[in-house]
């Protein structure tokens, strides 16, 4: 057990209320007191980043709107707490400093990057279903439930007196936030002059107070020109780690950075053949990209929520809805200041330690970058719906979708800027600064953890490699080398594995590749403990807020 040591009165009147999110015990996370820096007692494992953006590039209007669209974030942040582990005060109240602050980070006493693992005693180990369901809930018991919302994302599962299960809305069992969240979007949406802005925002709230969200997901993917932005509810369903059923709330808070988005937007025309491409039988890719994908870059100023617990997220691909991506494509969101930030602290030192001399000059910020944009570029590539009659993927494959899918994500990105590079089309990196920057960035994501669909992926990826010799490992030194064309050749067969799974709806395949593939051997779990001596932090946590902005 690991041990670390210019207001709207709508807005006043709500606060008033309500209570201001940013000083409320329920909604405490590490980056709610603004000016603090978060970061655990133990150094190696976060490193303290200040996201910050180029204001000069703000204009007075923008500046009015941000501070509510981070109040909208924290409420948030207040519902995952509740998702996650309960109400905070129980936990926090007596804790010594330390462990009041990775607390926060982990949103409970389970240590996310140690497999949520307790770090304080007398907790005992987090429940699969998190707070989604009841503790004493069998999986027979929910199987054998006629309820027609039961899988539903937005709901929570409870025990009615009498003991039989309930569905309860989320717009219901959280209505003091996310109403609290919709006045603050509201607010916002008062002050902004964009249109479409307006519009989405507003939509938002009333998605929030709804469970509604595809109209307001429609008017998102709508929003071209906008200068700001946020992507807020409840999205990913990583947290329910018992069915996958349930979404948890979440919030990221962006300014678009205008110049590199016009610089990735050609990419988006090359995805219907990028997907006709795929090295599998056709039956398991028949699924037509939607033409409107999008690919921007982002400065984000404000995390909360899921997204904000333990491993930070780099990158986004939005919406989930697999009928609105065919219909409308995806907004695949670079979030750039972040992966810089993780690109300097963490991976550098990483390459350092583990890639071989003569290749570590091939590790780059632009393959990084690409790398990862690719990789949620093709979380729309591939299959959404199984072609057996099982349902969609993610129905079929249940608790083992969201691994596998971001399993599938980091193979077919790799496809992607192979093909793209093969063809003159993508030329910020050598295929070779990607193929080895690939690698390390294996190294940098399984020390998340197998509680992470990502760390479960970058698992998989990389004994899978190992065994088609993608990369060989000097015993002398410890650091390994890309084999550039066996990487290709496993790259190609792991995609047609994963692709196959997923049209399969093969769940009992899935879990026997998980369990043979998934997880950490021996020569790596010493190679990481390396990692862990050099003092090389496994993530990042924020310094964020108004007053890191200035505002």
């Amino acid at each position: 057990m690991k041990r670390y040591s210019t207001l709207i009165p709508l807005a006043l009147a709500f606060l008033m209320a309500c209570g201001d999110p940013s000083t409320s015990t329920d909604s405490s996370t590490p980056e709610m007191t603004e000016e603090t820096e978060s970061e655990s007692s133990s150094r190696t494992t976060y490193t303290s980043v200040r996201l910050k953006t180029d204001m000069s590039l703000l204009n007075e209007e923008e500046k009015q709107v941000i501070p509510y669209l981070i109040r909208a974030a924290q409420f948030m942040d207040s519902v995952f707490w509740l998702q996650s582990y309960g109400d905070p005060e129980t936990l926090l109240s007596g804790l010594s400093e330390a462990d009041v602050d990775f607390a926060r980070i982990n949103y409970g006493p389970w240590d996310r990057l140690d497999d949520n693992a307790p770090f304080m005693e007398g907790v005992g180990s987090k429940a699969l279903g998190a707070e989604f369901y009841p503790k004493d809930m069998t999986q027979e018991e929910f199987e054998a439930w006629d309820e027609p919302n039961k899988k539903s994302l937005y709901t929570l599962i409870r025990r009615a007196d009498g003991g039989e299960l309930v569905s309860v809305p989320y717009h219901i069992a959280y209505a003091r936030q996310t109403d609290g969240a919709a006045a603050m979007l509201d607010s916002a949406a008062s002050l902004t002059t964009d249109d479409a802005l307006k519009n989405y925002l507003q939509l938002r709230a009333e998605a929030l107070r709804s469970d509604d969200f595809m109209d307001s997901d429609r008017a998102w993917l709508d929003m071209k020109e906008n200068h700001l932005d946020i992507i807020i509810g409840p999205i990913e369903n990583y947290e329910d780690k018992l069915f996958g059923y349930k979404a948890a709330h979440e919030a990221y808070v962006l300014v678009k950075d205008m110049e590199w988005s016009a610089r990735l937007d050609r990419y988006v025309q090359f995805l219907p053949d990028l997907q006709a491409g795929i090295p599998v039988d056709d039956v398991y890719k028949q699924d037509e990209p939607g033409r409107d994908a999008q690919l921007n870059a982002y400065d984000v100023i404000y995390y909360a929520g899921d997204c904000n617990a333990g491993s930070k997220t780099i990158a986004v691909n939005l919406p989930n809805d697999e009928e609105l991506q065919v219909e409308k494509g995806t907004r695949r969101s670079q979030l750039k200041n972040a992966m810089k930030a993780k690109y300097d602290r963490i991976l550098i030192p990483i390459a350092d330690e583990l890639i071989t001399e003569e290749q570590r000059e091939s590790i780059s910020f632009e393959a990084f970058f690409g790398n990862t944009m690719f990789h949620e570029v093709a979380h729309g590539l591939g299959v959404k719906n199984t072609i057996n009659g099982r349902g969609t993927v993610r129905e079929a494959l249940k608790a083992q979708h969201s691994a596998l899918e971001e399993g599938k994500a980091d193979i077919l990105g790799l496809y992607m800027v192979t093909r793209l590079i093969e063809d003159g089309q993508w030329t910020e990196a050598s295929l070779e600064e990607h193929y080895v920057t690939f690698l390390a960035s294996i190294f940098r994501s399984v020390r998340f953890g197998a509680s992470s669909a990502h760390g479960k992926a970058n698992m998989l990826r990389f004994n899978y490699f190992q065994e088609k010799g993608a990369f060989t490992r000097d015993e002398k030194t410890g650091r390994y080398r890309v084999d550039m064309e066996k990487m290709a050749e496993a790259m190609n067969g792991l995609t047609a594995k994963i692709l196959m799974l997923q049209g399969d709806g093969d769940l009992a395949g899935t879990e026997t590749l998980m369990q043979e593939m998934g997880s950490i051997q021996e020569t790596l779990a010493a190679d990481l403990a390396r990692l862990e001596e050099a003092g090389i932090p496994v993530d990042v946590v924020f310094e964020q807020g108004t007053q890191v902005l200035g505002l």
